[in-house]
């Protein structure tokens, strides 16, 4: 027994040898840890709730790029392999990080991070989020979540280097390990040996996971050359006005997009039979007021989000599936629709209530005039993303345009928004005549569900998304009801399916799309599209790629 007091033997050597031992070993733990949940862990999460892609079996696997990363250790001196080891960190630490971007993606656009395309749609994310949180919130989540992707780098090759020193220190053991867990990995390499399906045992998935990047990246290169050759074939480039739409001379045309309008809103869901009743009884009401129409689907270049591609694609009629495609497309002078009306003699004009700031890029659809928020003139409240309610976008076009006197035809495309995600709260219908400067709308934000609420329940999601996609299609039909007449051919579709919250994960990309008018020479030239009757396509509705449009359009109504 000591004869000194416990407290008089606390600050001996020994006592603090031991505690740095046990602060060595747990540091040593954490590094193990946190590099193997980097290699093992997945970059698509596999189900809409996100836990389905991660489970403890998932990380019951061996990593072949550890004991790639242990035999090159043991055979590399001090100096190369402190550097080794700092660059290898680092790069999985990047690695780790995309998967997280990846998973986000998968979760909001249902497909992969493009690494070399991608930022601008970051920055997109960044404005949509401070339409819930507000700008300068958006800004500083982002800015934490940069913060916490340098952390995470450096975190990763700091863990490396420290484990690293430890199979150094310790090189015939970890020889000996390495060789019987390679042996371990090639048997179950041979074997496909599975705890989970579709998880083998010998993993690999980090070089599969670097390995997709780096073809992605060469794909995305390699098709910058081949848009270059599709953009400059343009069947209409040289085609006289005297060639384009003489069918539809006199006539107003308006194409209209309804935000996140997609096939799951009108089949196969819990959502269809509310938004199928709108648009059955949205076809009575349009018969009884003397109009016919055709519906159908056309497949979207985009999901989700990138509403822009698949506008660009309906417009151009070539096929615009990527951020770099767009940007391309916004520099050439390719024939849009908009481009084939003014060289026909229509006026043009192009409605974004989306766009708060210029919009250059807009430049090559050839508006003759161009509203958005800042000068359409509405004076009422925002519904989260939407800067105005739908009726209100109809109703100061109308006014701006078409109520015009003496005027010639009108070609006009027009973007409605209410329908974007979060979907809530949602604006009411009101008279035509009380719409004014938007004032009208000022207590209904508050009198909505605010997304926060929503959110927490993917069955009220859908129900909300359901209920925009009403309120978008019951003020298209109110306003053709209220506005229309025999000169009128409306044409309105969808630009994308929303995200698989609503749409599930998987699912295809088609919109619906329909045409509207009086005139039954007009519907008698698209006798030969095969589209059934009505505002609803039905499931014998025949599929179009969108960027098919254009030219089936011109070409039915050149004569």
């Amino acid at each position: 027994m000591s004869v000194f007091p416990r407290s008089a033997l606390a600050g001996l050597p020994g006592d603090r040898t031991t505690a740095r031992e046990i602060a060595s070993g747990a540091a040593t733990t954490l590094s193990a840890a946190l590099v193997l949940f980097a290699l093992l862990a997945p970059d698509d999460l596999g189900g809409l709730d996100g836990l389905d892609g991660l489970t403890p079996e998932t990380f019951v696997r061996l990593p072949v790029e550890a004991l790639l990363g242990v035999a090159v250790v043991l055979m590399l001196r001090d100096g190369a392999r402190r550097i080794f080891a700092v660059s290898a960190g680092a790069v999985l630490g990047v690695l780790t990080v995309v998967k997280a971007i990846d998973i986000g993606f998968g979760l909001a656009l249902d497909r992969r991070f493009d690494p070399v395309f991608d930022w601008g749609v970051l920055g997109n994310g960044v404005e949509l989020l401070g339409t819930s949180i507000g700008r300068a919130g958006a800004i500083a989540s982002f800015a934490g979540l940069t913060l916490l992707a340098v952390v995470v780098t450096v975190l990763m090759a700091l863990a490396v280097l420290r484990l690293s020193r430890v199979v150094a220190g310790r090189r015939t053991a970890a020889t000996r390990v390495t060789a019987v867990l390679s042996v371990l990995w090639a048997g179950c390499a041979v074997s496909g040996a599975q705890l989970v399906p579709g998880q083998p045992l010998a993993s690999r998935s980090t070089v599969a996971f670097a390995y997709e990047d780096l073809r992605q990246v060469w794909a995305g290169i390699r098709d910058r050359e081949a848009f270059a050759e599709e953009v400059a074939v343009d069947a209409f480039r040289d085609t006289a006005p005297s060639g384009l739409l003489n069918a539809l001379r006199g006539k107003d045309v308006l194409f209209t997009f309804v935000e996140s309008y997609g096939r799951v809103a009108v089949q196969d869901s819990d959502i269809a039979p509310k938004v199928g009743a709108v648009l059955d009884a949205g076809t009575t009401r349009l018969k009884n007021a003397g109009y016919g129409s055709r519906s159908a689907f056309l497949t979207s270049p985009t999901t989700s989000a990138g509403s822009w591609l698949a506008h660009s694609t309906f417009r151009s009629g070539v096929w615009i599936d990527s951020q770099h495609r767009y940007d391309h497309f916004v520099r050439t002078d390719r024939l849009t629709l908009g481009g084939a009306f003014g060289r026909a003699g229509w006026e043009t004009a192009g409605v974004v209530p989306a766009h708060t700031a210029d919009w250059p890029e807009g430049k090559v659809y050839g508006y003759d005039r161009y509203y958005d928020s800042r000068n359409i003139g509405y004076r009422g409240p925002s519904f989260s993303y939407a800067t105005m309610p739908d009726q209100f976008t109809l109703s100061a076009f109308q006014r701006a345009e078409r109520a015009k006197p003496d005027r010639p035809p009108l070609m006009a495309e027009i973007d409605l928004v209410t329908s974007h995600w979060p979907w809530t709260p949602l604006p009411r219908m009101v008279d035509w005549t009380a719409v004014g400067d938007g004032a009208v709308y000022q207590p209904m934000p508050s009198q909505g569900k605010p997304p926060e609420e929503v959110f927490t329940d993917p069955a009220k999601v859908r129900g909300a998304y359901g209920d925009s996609i009403a309120y978008s299609l019951n003020a298209l039909i109110s306003f053709v009801e209220t506005y229309g007449d025999d000169d009128l051919v409306l044409v309105f579709l969808g630009d994308h399916q929303p995200n698989p919250i609503v749409a599930g994960a998987g699912a295809d990309r088609d919109v619906p799309i329909t045409v509207v008018t009086r005139d039954k020479a007009v519907l008698g030239k698209i006798t030969g599209w095969h589209w059934p009757d009505g505002l609803n396509p039905g499931r014998t509705a025949p599929v179009w790629r969108m960027d098919t449009f254009r030219d089936r359009f011109l070409t039915t109504f050149a004569h």
